[in-house]
């Protein structure tokens, strides 16, 4: 799998609790199967990381890409869940937030995500397991 994917992609850390939670959220109610995930720890996802110029050590932010954009922060999350159906949808309120304002808050959830959750997951479930590139 090369960096650019013609499906839509969710890049998520697949050691975060709430990464990985959202992951599993987006493919329950996905039901058009619209996304294919990859952890951010896996060669395609450091990539991206990289491409779209975030570190990819830190990986601080979830990257969706739809129809070629690539969104990242709280952006990332208000476009994946505007895929979706009513009342998921709705969450693209969040975008009427100021930027930095909504990108300092997801920052601080994301640079505190391990102290807020564990740092291992369970297991993805099995609808996400078949829809993981790597």
């Amino acid at each position: 799998m090369t960096a650019s994917c013609s499906q839509d992609l969710i890049v998520f850390d697949g050691y975060c609790v709430f990464c990985s939670g959202f992951a599993q959220f987006m493919t329950r109610h996905d039901k058009t199967r619209r996304f294919l995930f990859v952890t951010a720890h896996s060669p395609t996802g450091q990539g991206l990381y990289q491409k779209y110029g975030l570190d990819p050590e830190e990986m601080e932010t979830n990257i969706v890409i739809i129809d070629n954009v690539a969104y990242t922060h709280m952006r990332a999350f208000t476009a994946a869940m505007g895929t979706l159906g009513w009342p998921w949808r709705a969450a693209r309120v969040l975008n009427l937030l100021p930027r930095g304002f909504a990108k300092r808050l997801y920052l601080f959830i994301a640079r505190n995500r391990y102290r807020l959750g564990r740092r291992s997951c369970p297991m993805p479930s099995p609808e996400l397991k078949a829809r993981l590139i790597e």
